[in-house]
């Protein structure tokens, strides 16, 4: 057989490669991108987050823009969330879905208002890295015979995120604004001296205050090392998942796929059927709206020091042991914050009612967990 590395495609790098390897970061193939899985170390970068302040490279995801006189409008008949309940400088998550309910993809949707100029009304999408040729593609179809203009809006650009209580006093200082007035999920251009302008927004992926970021290649290059110079935590891959999963904040082809509604995946909240507009989707989940859902994802907390990884089976407590599995970690691991093995698992939904008592098999042993409330840690609110 041949080496199949030899046919790989080549793996695409951000911007900021050469200053993260510089950095001591460890670099790991990850949805077609050489990105760094670690620094320091993932429980150093993971108490930084929660304690102080980190900077993350997301540049592997994708931002879209779309614009057109009637850009939301086209967009609606794709997400099942009322996207009119935001306006200019706001934002909202969301999801993709096919025609069965289930999930092309998550993303946030970024109001950016209407363009006198050019007399459109204009949005910005960001997307998952693995999902990203695929939804630029079906996008395009769906909406460019509408005539809305669907464009790579990141390019060759830097998309970071600097998460963490400290977040919004260290980029103040950076950019010598107050950003006191900036609402979660708000968003805006911001001018930050000796960097360049950046698109900032409210958002994050760690269940801390934070910001997201979008700059010029080497604007960009410039804010990194500003960060690092101001004794800001380089943070990777690594830490980034176990930041997420303590906050139970869902990663695509794992906790949800096109095979899950938003329904099952406890994202119902997303899902406005009483707007009258048609989106993909909808038929089936009026229909499962009627029926019910027949499994759900839950939060499981095990006890001990198991660790749970996904894929691991679950099973009723006390179930035989040759017994089939009720259901499947999803997501799981140790969180450093709880120090306890924490997990997402879709179970059926007669054991999905906090306190249900169940059990996770590693390597051939049992270990009692509980369904949980999710998340599994939520941060202080800031002043």
């Amino acid at each position: 057989m041949g080496d199949p590395s030899r046919n790989a495609e080549p793996l695409q790098r951000t911007p900021l490669f050469e200053a993260e390897r510089s950095a001591g970061g460890r670099m790991v193939p990850f949805a077609g991108w050489e990105m760094p899985v670690q620094f320091a170390g993932l429980l150093q970068e993971h108490k930084a987050v929660r304690e102080r302040c980190g900077l993350f490279d997301i540049s592997h995801m994708g931002v879209l823009r779309l614009s057109g006189p009637g850009a939301k409008d086209a967009l609606q008949g794709l997400v099942p969330t009322d996207l009119f309940r935001i306006g200019p400088g706001e934002a909202c998550y969301t999801v993709l879905l096919n025609e069965r309910g289930g999930i092309r993809d998550d993303l946030i949707v970024y109001d950016r208002g209407w363009d006198e100029a050019s007399r459109s009304h204009e949005l910005l999408l960001v997307i998952n890295a693995a999902c990203a040729e695929a939804d630029t593609a079906w996008i395009r179809e769906q909406l460019e015979p509408a005539g809305i203009r669907v464009s790579d809006h990141k390019d060759d650009g830097v998309l970071v995120a600097l998460q963490g209580p400290n977040a919004a006093s260290q980029l103040q200082q950076l950019s010598d604004t107050d950003l006191s007035d900036l609402p979660r999920f708000g968003h805006r251009m911001l001018n930050i001296p000796a960097v360049g302008e950046a698109f900032v927004a409210r958002t994050g992926y760690t269940g801390e205050d934070g910001f997201e970021l979008l700059l010029r290649s080497g604007s960009g290059q410039r804010f990194w090392q500003a960060c690092m110079e101001r004794g800001i935590a380089p943070c990777g891959l690594g830490a980034r998942d176990t930041l997420r999963l303590e906050a139970a904040m869902h990663l695509y082809g794992c906790d949800m796929n096109a095979s899950t509604t938003p329904l099952e995946v406890g994202l119902s909240w997303l899902v406005h059927l009483e707007m009258p507009k048609p989106f993909v989707g909808r038929e089936a989940l009026e229909e499962q709206t009627s029926a019910g859902v027949q499994q759900r994802l839950v939060g499981l907390r095990l006890e001990g020091k198991a660790i749970p990884r996904a894929g691991y089976p679950v099973f009723r407590q006390g179930a035989e042991g040759n017994g089939e599995p009720i259901g499947r970690v999803s997501s799981g691991g140790w969180s450093p914050t709880l120090g306890a093995g924490i997990a997402l698992a879709m179970v059926p939904r007669q054991e999905a009612a906090v306190g249900t008592r169940l059990e996770v098999e590693i390597r051939g042993q049992r270990h009692a967990a509980s369904v949980c409330q999710r998340p599994f840690y939520r941060a202080k609110p800031q002043n």
